[in-house]
Parts: C-alpha cells; sequence; structure tokens
C-alpha cells in the first residue's frame, strides 16, 4: 500500500487534522478507538495507506499531533477521538512559541524537533511503501509556520524522494488574530517554497465565506470551518485509498499541477455544497457538481481566479460517474473558457474517477487549481510585511531569538520573486512567429521487415 504518515504542528494544525481523523473514519467503518465496525470490504481494504493494524485489530492512525504548549493536544486526548492515537505520538513542549516564527524555527521548536524526527522515522520504517507526507499547519502562529517549516525541512533532508503536500492555513486580513502574521506567514512561504511539492493554501477568510453566502450559516463553528477542509484532504487522497476507474496519488498530482517547481500552491475547492434547506431541491449531476467547482465563490483561498488564469487544475470525482461525463464536462469548460486557462499548456485539467462516494452523498468532487491568481494572496501579505518592516516594528522579538534582519529582506525579497514569476506566466502567450508548422501528414513508406534481424 503506498502509504502517507501525517503531521499536525500547531493549534490549528491540530484542530484540522481531529476533523480530517474524523473524516476518515467515518468514510473507512472505523468508530474513535480504532475497531472496524464496518460492513464494505472496500473500507476496509484502504486502511493501510493511514493506518497500522495493531496486534489487538485495532487500527492505529499514522499520524503525529506536535505543539510546543500542552493545552491543544490535551483538548485533542480529551475528545472523542483521543483514544485513536497512539499515546507515543503526542509530542508536546511545556512554554509556547507565543506566535513568535522564530521561538517555533529556531530556540523552542529546535529543542522539540529532534523527538518528533525519531517518531517520524518509526512510522515511516513500519510502512512497506512510504508514499509520502502531509503537513497541517497555520502559517500566521509560531509553532505551526515556525517549527511546521523546521521538519519540513528535516524531512525533506531524510527522504528526499518521497513526496511533502502541506494544508496551510494562510492568515487573511478580515480574520486576523495575531498583530504579527504578515511576518510569520512571509518567513514560512521562504520555506514552503524550497522544500514543499505541493502546497493547498487554505484560508479563514474563504472558508467564512463559504459557509455563510453558500451554506447559508451566519455564525459558523470552528468545527464547521474544519469540516470543510478535511472534505478537501480525504477527497485529494480518494483514489490511494479507493479503487477507481482513474487513480491519482500526491506524485501524479504534483506531476500534473506543478508546471514550474516553485509554483506549487494551489487553491481547493469542494462540491456539492449546499445549503440544509435547499438540498432536496438539486440533482447532483457532472455538470452540476463541474459548474459548482469552477465557481470562484468555491474556492478555499480568497483570491479571485478569474483575476488570473490557470496553469493547470485537477478535478477528482467521487461516485458513480462515467469517466466519458467528466471528460467531456472539463472539456466543455475548457473551450467555454479558453481565456482563463494558459494556451501554452494545451489539456490542463487532470482527472481522477473513483467509483465510492462520500459518506451521505451520490457523487461528490474535488477541485485543485494552480492558478497565478494566487499571487494575491502573497501580495497582501507582503504589503502588510513591508509597512511594519520599514518601522522595524516588532523586530525584537525575532531578532533577540538569534534571528538576523538579512533572513527578513531574504524572504521578503524571495516573495516578490515569486509573485513575479506568477505574473510572468499569466501574461505569457505561445508566440505566434515561432510556432513550429508540422506536416498535415508524415508519408509512411512501407519497408519490407528484416525477418532474422540480430
Amino acid at each position: 500500500m503506498r502509504e502517507i504518515i501525517h503531521i499536525s504542528a500547531g493549534q490549528c494544525g491540530n484542530q484540522i487534522g481531529a476533523a480530517f481523523w474524523e473524516t476518515i473514519c467515518g468514510e473507512h467503518g472505523l468508530d474513535f478507538n480504532g475497531q472496524y465496525i464496518g460492513t464494505n470490504e472496500l473500507e476496509r481494504s484502504g486502511l493501510p495507506v493511514y493506518f497500522n493494524e495493531a496486534s489487538s485489530g485495532k487500527y492505529v492512525p499514522r499520524a503525529i499531533n506536535v505543539d510546543l504548549e500542552p493545552g491543544t493536544i490535551d483538548t485533542i486526548r480529551n475528545s472523542k477521538i483521543g483514544n485513536l492515537f497512539r499515546p507515543d505520538n503526542y509530542i508536546f513542549g511545556q512554554s509556547s512559541a507565543g506566535n513568535v516564527w522564530a521561538k517555533g524555527h529556531y530556540t523552542e521548536g529546535a529543542e522539540l524537533v529532534d523527538s518528533v524526527m525519531d517518531v517520524v522515522r518509526r512510522e515511516a520504517e513500519g510502512c512497506d511503501s512510504l508514499q509520502g507526507f502531509q503537513i497541517t499547519h497555520s502559517l500566521g502562529g509560531g509553532t505551526g509556520s515556525g517549527m511546521g517549516t523546521l521538519l519540513i525541512s528535516k524531512i525533506k533532508e531524510e527522504y528526499p524522494d518521497r513526496m511533502m503536500a502541506t494544508f496551510s492555513v494562510v492568515p487573511s486580513p478580515k480574520t486576523s488574530d495575531t498583530v504579527i502574521e504578515p511576518y510569520n506567514a512571509t518567513l514560512s512561504v521562504h520555506q514552503l517554497v524550497e522544500y514543499v511539492d505541493e502546497t493547498f493554501c487554505i484560508d479563514n477568510e474563504a472558508l467564512y465565506q463559504i459557509c455563510q453566502s453558500t451554506l447559508k450559516l451566519d455564525q459558523p463553528s470552528y468545527a464547521e470551518l474544519n469540516n470543510l477542509v478535511s472534505s478537501v484532504m480525504s477527497g485529494v487522497t480518494t483514489s490511494l485509498r479507493y479503487p477507481g476507474q482513474l487513480n491519482s496519488d500526491l506524485r501524479k498530482l504534483a506531476v500534473n499541477l506543478v508546471p514550474f517547481p516553485r509554483l506549487h500552491f494551489f487553491m481547493v475547492g469542494y462540491a456539492p455544497l449546499t445549503s440544509l434547506g435547499s438540498q432536496s431541491f438539486r440533482s447532483l449531476s457532472v455538470p452540476e457538481l463541474t459548474q459548482q467547482m469552477f465557481d470562484a465563490k468555491n474556492m478555499m483561498a480568497a483570491a479571485d481566479p478569474r483575476n488570473g488564469r490557470y496553469l493547470t487544475a485537477a478535478a477528482l470525482f467521487r461516485g458513480n460517474v462515467s469517466v466519458k461525463e467528466v471528460e467531456d464536462e472539463m472539456l466543455k469548460v475548457q473551450t467555454r473558457n479558453s481565456s482563463y486557462f494558459v494556451e501554452w499548456i494545451p489539456n490542463n485539467v487532470q482527472t481522477a474517477v473513483c467509483s465510492v462516494a462520500p459518506k451521505g452523498l451520490d457523487m461528490a468532487a474535488t477541485f485543485i487549481g494552480n492558478s497565478t491568481s494566487i499571487q494575491e494572496l502573497f501580495k497582501r501579505i507582503g504589503n502588510q510585511f513591508s509597512v511594519m518592516f520599514k518601522r522595524k516594528a516588532f523586530l525584537h522579538w525575532y531578532i533577540s531569538e538569534g534571528m538576523d534582519e538579512m533572513e527578513f529582506t531574504e524572504a521578503e525579497s524571495n516573495m516578490i520573486d515569486l509573485v513575479n514569476e506568477y505574473q510572468q506566466y499569466q501574461e505569457a502567450t505561445v508566440d505566434e512567429d515561432e510556432e513550429i508548422e508540422y506536416p498535415a501528414e508524415a508519408e509512411v513508406t512501407e519497408q519490407p521487415i528484416a525477418e532474422n534481424f540480430e
């Protein structure tokens, strides 16, 4: 089985991680103690991707929960899924990163990182064929951003040929809870550009918008927001866990979605999203799902895809769906909205179809897009960063942990470069003059086949 190791870092990462494990248990017929209570053999066959089977018949998630303070870990340990995780895989410090990236990356986090790496090695050694790692963390806090990126760089050093996917919660101004988020996010992006294969950008602002406008929830709780994220996370790895007509895994996603190694920041979406009141009025069909998937209101990153162009995209369908219909729909979308897709990557939507639908639905679809409009997100963080950095505001918290101002300057220029790269490829066109003329049909001359060739 192509196993995946999951790491949750920091408060946000652990809460998203907990929601994800709840979703996965529901999909595979496990109760919250790790006992199999399902009836479908299909559910059971995919368990090894995320779970190890213990001798007692209990299934244990291949998950590592990391935080620099005990609070969040205690909350998870005492929650309904607390018994699911292996006790040795809870790793926490006694201080806190106090929202400072430098504490998570250089001081407090660096003390804890070796014990996390020991657990990562132990989990990796128990795998037959390790596919890669997925990390949930936020870029605005201290532990998720600082220690999360430290862990990513350490894991990438030891396992350079395995996939590294991160589900990163990007800070947004409307739902900001920390003043120094722009510093933490910029320093994190600097690391993510270098060490990660695919980053799924999730944004609280966009999640609130989806909950309020589409799901008609006036005051969404964190549980409801996390539920949205976990449905996308389970969608991304569906075809690893279930047999399907068209398979896709983390590596295939990366190969199809990343045209240039630095441009691996994706927007994600999920369909169907319907308010409870209007569910009975909708018919679920492939065209309906496709239309909602590509809808700008459905993106979980606060950047509008209509302001950029798609370099590539992936659509992962689940349920009783015909592959032919999916491919026809994708072709229609690309033809109808051709101005929103770059023309120098033909057929740039990858599809995957898995025959097992999510719990309680006939069919669903997960959308992943590599759109140049994601630069809005980096521009927004960059602008807030430079306003504070110009005055050296709050810098002493980082300098006192041993950081240098040069690191900030480097991180800022790296992010500016990233924005410029997206802009450059958004404006790039197929150069008409240099188009290669291929003959309409090559003449095939029949040659006798040598009978006794050596």
